[in-house]
This record gives structure tokens, C-alpha cells and sequence, in this order.
């Protein structure tokens, strides 16, 4: 049944990646042919919302969400969440054969250990633990562990807003990602809570009648307006090519982190499978800084020369003491295709 399980979370994972990165394509097809005919999105425009096509791309990046919530009731974490990476590839790759947006050279090996990484993850991902009752998630839930870590990051997430984010938030990115990258790792336990008592009422065994269910439910709210919230507050002040690798990075390791403590998912493996599923995590984590980190690579840098080397752009984007994590003004009006944005898990 676990073997069952995780194979329909995985077929569920890929299926939501494709969805989600294609969604970025047709909507931005959507929003440049109305940006054609009215005011731009970039600039205060809502002519979008009157574009067949970027409706198109909403409704296939709400089929795409609703596969990868799906897929949490039935594969770990662990294996779920990294695989979120592989959106990415299908945007670089879709926007280099639709939209001609040119793909470097770094950008294809930012692709390739993607899918190395994410391979290795998926031959050497956990089983997922058998729970006959939203119960059991919840006593999962309340063990002393995993409620240390929710105290431990409802602590800091207040400390953050209450202390930090007046006095430092438009300076430092950290700040408003750390607070989307904790509440992301709670929200992603209790999507995982509630889609597990999702799948076993239409199984026949009705969890609805528990009020764990409705707590998991108003946990899930409350950490997914909250990630929004400040997702939106971190990619208006910043640099979005700054933004989605290090939300990625915190929300992923978190979220490993939060499950690992909650559901155990490593306690029937070895420290080998282990270390090898983490390898295959750092492998993700560089593919996805390459793609990002030289996504506007002037045309000159994208050649196979071994001395051209990265251009100063990509050093002077992230470097942090010279405040070049501020987004510029004239990246304000651009429809840049993101990251995945994990608000949405």
C-alpha cells in the first residue's frame, strides 16, 4: 500500500510541475497580448483579466495546485516538496521554445541537475507511513517534538513581524522570507492533515465529523494568508531573481525539516539512503541558483568560451551589501516568469 502510495504522489508531483510551469507560459502569452490592446499589468493595468488566454493559464495553475495538494496524501514530504523544482524546468524550457526567451548555456546545466537531483530523491525517497485517521496526524501533531518546533517557529515568526520587519524588513531579504519560509513549513504539515482525511472520506471513512479536521483546516488558512501576505511584500521590495532561490531553499529545508520531526520519515532508513537523499536536495538547490542567478545573462555570456566568465550583473544582484537585492525601478513593469511561488505549496 506505502509503495502504491508514493507512486501516486510522485505521477502526482509531475503532473502538478508540468501544470504550474506551463501555467507561467500562457499567462504571460495572456498578459503580453493584452499589455498589446490596454494597460499593462506592470503598470496598475487589470486589461488581463479580460484576455481568454490568461485565464487559460490560471485555470491550468489551479489544476497543477490541486494535483500537488493531492499528491500530499499520498508520497512524504520529503519526496513532494523538493520535486517543486521541476516547474522551473518546464518554464525555462517552454519560454525558451515559445516565447524566445533564450536559455544559457548555465541555464541548461541549472535543468540538468535539477533532474539529477530530483532523481535521486525519488529512488531513495521514504516510504509513506500508513494512517488510517485524522487522529492519528493530530497525535502526530501533538507529540512533544513537533510541538516544540511549531512554538519554536510561531516564536520567531512574531519576533520577525513584531520586531524586525518595522525596523529592517525593506532592507533585508531574510526578513520577509523567513517569515513566508516557517509558515510555509507549517501550512505544508497541515495541507498534508488535511488531505489525508480528504482521501480516506472519499475512501468511505468520513473524517469530516472530527473537529481535528476543521483545526487542520483553519491552520492551513491562517499559514497560506500569511506566506502570501509577505511572499507579496518580499517580490514588490525585491529582486524576484533574489527572492525565489532563497525562499526555495528555506521553504524546502524547512519543510523537510518539519516533516522529518512530525511524521519520521527517516526512521526506517538508513544513514546512507539519508545522506544520499540530501545530496539529491543540494544537487535541486544548484540548479535552481544557476537558473536563476544567470537567467539575464547578457547574450555575450551565453557562448561555451571558458574566459568569458559571469558577468558583473550576477555578482552585483547578489551582493547584499551593496543594497542591489532593492528591485530595480525599471524591473517594476517586466512580466518575468518566477520561480515557483511556494505560497501555494
Amino acid at each position: 500500500m506505502s509503495v502504491d502510495d508514493n507512486q501516486r504522489g510522485l505521477a502526482l508531483a509531475i503532473c502538478s510541475s508540468l501544470f504550474i510551469g506551463s501555467s507561467f507560459i500562457i499567462k504571460k502569452k495572456g498578459l503580453k497580448r493584452a499589455g498589446a490592446s490596454g494597460v499593462r499589468a506592470g503598470v496598475g493595468g487589470y486589461s488581463y483579466l479580460y484576455e481568454p488566454l490568461w485565464w487559460t493559464g490560471m485555470i491550468t495553475m489551479i489544476v497543477g495546485e490541486i494535483a500537488n495538494f493531492t499528491a500530499y496524501a499520498f508520497a512524504p514530504a520529503i519526496l513532494v516538496t523538493p520535486l517543486g523544482a521541476l516547474s522551473i524546468i518546464v518554464s525555462a524550457i517552454l519560454a525558451h521554445l515559445i516565447l524566445k526567451e533564450k536559455l544559457h548555456l548555465f541555464g541548461i546545466v541549472g535543468c540538468v541537475l535539477c533532474i539529477v537531483g530530483s532523481t535521486t530523491i525519488v529512488l531513495h525517497a521514504p516510504e509513506e507511513r500508513v494512517i488510517d485517521s485524522v487522529k492519528d496526524v493530530w497525535n502526530l501533531a501533538t507529540e512533544p517534538a513537533f510541538l516544540l518546533y511549531t512554538l519554536s517557529v510561531v516564536a520567531v515568526v512574531l519576533l520577525l513581524i513584531f520586531h524586525f520587519v518595522p525596523r529592517c524588513g525593506h532592507t533585508h531579504v531574510m526578513v520577509y522570507v523567513g517569515i513566508c519560509s516557517l509558515m510555509g513549513s507549517l501550512s505544508v504539515m497541515s495541507v498534508k492533515a488535511l488531505g489525508i482525511a480528504l482521501k480516506l472520506t472519499f475512501q468511505g471513512d468520513n473524517q469530516l465529523v472530527y473537529p481535528q479536521t476543521s483545526v487542520f483546516a483553519m491552520v492551513v488558512a491562517t499559514c497560506v494568508l500569511t506566506q502570501m501576505n509577505y511572499l507579496n511584500k518580499a517580490l514588490d521590495t525585491f529582486n524576484t531573481a533574489v527572492v525565489s532561490p532563497i525562499y526555495y531553499v528555506m521553504f524546502t529545508s524547512l519543510t523537510i525539516l518539519a516533516s522529518a520531526i512530525m511524521f519520521k520519515d527517516w526512521d526506517h532508513q538508513n544513514a546512507t539512503q539519508i545522506v544520499t537523499e540530501m545530496c539529491g536536495f543540494v544537487t535541486i538547490l544548484s540548479g535552481t541558483f544557476l537558473l536563476h542567478a544567470t537567467k539575464d545573462m547578457s547574450e555575450c555570456s551565453s557562448g561555451l568560451s571558458i574566459y568569458g566568465g559571469l558577468q558583473p550583473s550576477m555578482t552585483h544582484r547578489l551582493s547584499i551589501g551593496s543594497g542591489s537585492l532593492k528591485r530595480p525601478e525599471d524591473e517594476m513593469d517586466t512580466d518575468e516568469i518566477p520561480l515557483r511561488r511556494q505560497e501555494s505549496f
